[in-house]
């Protein structure tokens, strides 16, 4: 099969929801042509699609996509996960720990990609949501114990001071390919974005507190629902086969 065959079989498979037939055609490739030849066909599939195969990670088996996407690639499907309602954000945390990780990764050139792309600063602070309260205190205090809060929240200033500031824990204490990890990464090494990303988690925080989460959002609002996509019935690529069919007959 030619590379133009198989992007349109891929994306095909993926606006039906059958993101395990997808993956399958693309390991199929490399295994018949090698790694070069899935490059370059991921580097025709759209983000959207590369987002909707890479998100259903399974750790239990490596995946050949997330061991060979670039950062560019995956920034881009990155900053479009939000598409998904998935509040828990677990596929989000899953995929990028995969990618950010994985054994011959720069997990700096990685961040960095995210970082440089709209959005990006707002899709690292969702893979943070849950642990803002440890993620705060981290930029506080060096350490991810929460203490009592007093009420007053660190200025930017301040915040810039202790991002650069001598780390307080080795990073073999957070060696865990995980939030902890990313954290430590940010705060060390990427400064600048781990700033932007707290001022953004804060704001999500400061929302949720109001009362102004994501879930409130209206029903009809372009996004699909993970549950869909985990049962294979609905995918951001198979909804917008949809939107196209109803413009095209009006």
């Amino acid at each position: 099969m030619n590379h133009l065959a198989l992007i349109a079989k891929t994306q095909s498979l993926i606006a039906a929801g059958d993101i395990v037939g997808a993956e399958s055609a693309l390991v199929e490739l490399a295994d018949a042509e090698g790694d070069g030849a899935l490059l370059v066909v991921l580097e025709q599939l759209p983000p959207k699609d590369i987002l909707a195969v890479m998100r259903e990670y399974d750790d239990s088996k490596e995946s050949v996509i997330n061991l060979l996407v670039t950062p560019a690639q995956f920034a881009r499907a990155v900053v479009i996960e939000k598409q998904y309602k998935d509040l828990s954000r677990t596929h989000l945390r899953g995929m990028v720990n995969s990618v950010i990780f994985r054994a011959d990764g720069d997990p700096v050139a990685f961040l960095t990609a995210i970082g440089d792309l709209e959005g990006g600063s707002e899709a690292l602070a969702d893979y943070f949501a849950e642990r803002w309260s440890r993620v705060e205190a981290f930029a506080r205090t060096g350490h991810f114990e929460t203490v009592e809060d007093d009420g007053d929240m660190l200025s930017e200033a301040d915040l810039y001071a202790n991002a650069y500031a001598k780390a307080r824990l080795d990073e073999d204490e957070v060696a865990d390919q995980d939030w902890m990890q990313m954290a430590f990464t940010l705060r060390y090494q990427l400064p600048d974005l781990f700033i932007e990303m707290l001022l953004v988690l804060r704001a999500k925080a400061r929302a949720h507190d109001l009362g102004l989460g994501e879930e409130d959002e209206l029903e009809d609002d372009g996004k699909v629902e993970t549950g869909d996509t985990d049962r294979g019935k609905a995918t951001p690529a198979a909804r917008e086969g949809l939107d196209a069919d109803e413009e095209s007959a009006i």
